[in-house]
């Protein structure tokens, strides 16, 4: 029987801070897209995706919804996950809402986070918050 040996390329944390304009949005998924790429063995394209959906919508959310002027993102690769964690200056926790279905107000983000990631966590202190979402590589 013959070992094949892969070198995982786990990589080291990825640190992004923003600062609360929407464009920083774009910024997280550029960032995201960047650090997928890295990665070896390479993340299937449909893990990537959730990835990349799961940090526009928690930067999406430090954005609009808390409180502060700034926030960060980081990225970090295990063998079998990607956890995202999303910190801002709010300590209040995400807020579950009635989805809107005519479009105006949005809602379906938080639930779509927990449904994709396999672990959810919020952690608040007088600092802020921490969101963080770990993902099936």
């Amino acid at each position: 029987m013959r070992t094949h040996h892969v070198r995982l390329n786990t990589g080291p944390p990825n640190h992004m801070a923003f600062t609360k304009r929407p464009e920083a949005v774009a910024q997280a998924r550029e960032t995201t897209r960047t650090f997928m790429s890295t990665l070896h063995p390479a993340v299937d394209a449909q893990a990537a995706a959730s990835v990349e959906l799961v940090v526009s919508e928690l930067v999406t959310n430090a954005v609009r919804h808390a409180r502060g002027a700034a926030g960060s993102l980081c990225l970090q690769a295990r063998a079998d996950s990607i956890t995202v964690d999303v910190m801002d200056a709010d300590p209040r926790p995400p807020r579950e809402r009635t989805p809107d279905l005519t479009g105006g107000t949005g809602g379906f983000g938080w639930p779509m986070v927990r449904n994709l990631a396999t672990a959810v966590a919020v952690t608040t202190g007088t600092s802020g918050k921490t969101v963080r979402a770990v993902l099936p590589r």
